[in-house]
Formats: C-alpha cells, structure tokens, sequence
C-alpha cells in the first residue's frame, strides 16, 4: 500500500462551537476526554482535548449565531466514530444524560455492528458502535479505484480473496 505523504496516524479532529465551554463540557462529561495544554500564541478561544490517541481542537466561532442550525440526527451526514465496550452501557448512558440519539446498524456476512448516533452541542454528529466486530478487509489493487455495485456481492469477493491468504498465514 502506498503512502505518498509518509502519513503516521490521525491526529485531531477540529470542531468550530457556539460555546467553548458547553463543548468542553461534552467532550469530557460525555465522551471522556480531558483537556491538555494549549499552545498560547493562537491570537482565538478554543480548547485542546485528549483520550483514545486523538486530540479533539476546539475553536470557538466568530460569529456563533451564523453556525448552521442543528438538524435532525441523520447517521448519513459526516460524522465522528468511537468504538465502544458495550453498546447497552452507552445506550443507558445517554439515556441517563437525556440526550437524544438514533439506533442503527449493519449486517455482513451474518456480523452485526450496532450504532448509536447523536450530536454534540454544536450539532458535529457522533456515532459510537461496535464496529471492531465488522473486519477491516483491503479491496485488491486492481478494484480499489472502482466502487461496487453491490456491497454484498463486493464483499464476498474479497472475502474469497482473502481466504487464500488467511489459509497461507495458517501454515
């Protein structure tokens, strides 16, 4: 697999808020990160976080009344995904917290991945899911460009593919 830039890993995501503060709160309260040091020489308010090797920067907007108005929870829209440990101990929590969020899933090659989407106060969506369950399985060279007509039958192709392999790792 190429990597033309020499890229490492992700490293933050960055999020405009109304709020600084109601932001942080969230982060933290919610999604469990905790606030790190900041350098002090950006001349604008925001907020550094830190948990599950991603920093989330958060950058308080100009002009808070012009920030889009928060939709409805669509798990189509761009969104940031966590995996979690169980997906009934976030669904109680967010219920604990009252904070409203939408069920989802997927199924493949009889694997189910559960989804919880919601929104943090700015209206950025999150997804918390299960998704380590579903494996992560490279699209041969040649078909990685061109997307598949049809997800099942992609996906039984590479899972053919990648049986040769897994049966070479065995020996």
């Amino acid at each position: 697999m190429e990597n033309p830039l020499q890229l490492k890993c992700l490293n933050h995501v960055s999020i405009l808020c109304r709020s600084i503060e109601k932001s942080v709160h969230f982060y933290v309260k919610v999604l469990g990160f905790f606030p790190i040091k900041r350098p002090g020489s950006f001349d604008f308010s925001g907020a550094w976080l830190f948990n599950y090797g991603i920093g989330i920067h958060l950058v308080q907007s100009e002009n808070p009344d012009n920030m889009p108005k928060i939709g409805h929870i669509n798990p189509k829209n761009n969104h940031i995904s966590f995996q979690c440990e169980s997906m009934a101990t976030v669904e109680k929590k967010l219920e604990e917290m009252k904070i409203e969020y939408v069920k989802g899933g997927v199924e493949e090659s009889g694997i189910r991945v559960e989804q919880l989407f919601f929104h943090d106060p700015d209206g950025t969506m999150i997804e918390v899911c299960n998704c380590d369950n579903l494996p992560v399985i490279p699209l041969p060279r040649s078909d990685s460009l061109q997307s598949c007509s049809s997800l099942v039958s992609c996906n039984i192709q590479q899972i053919r593919q990648q049986e040769p392999i897994e049966q070479a790792v065995k020996i």
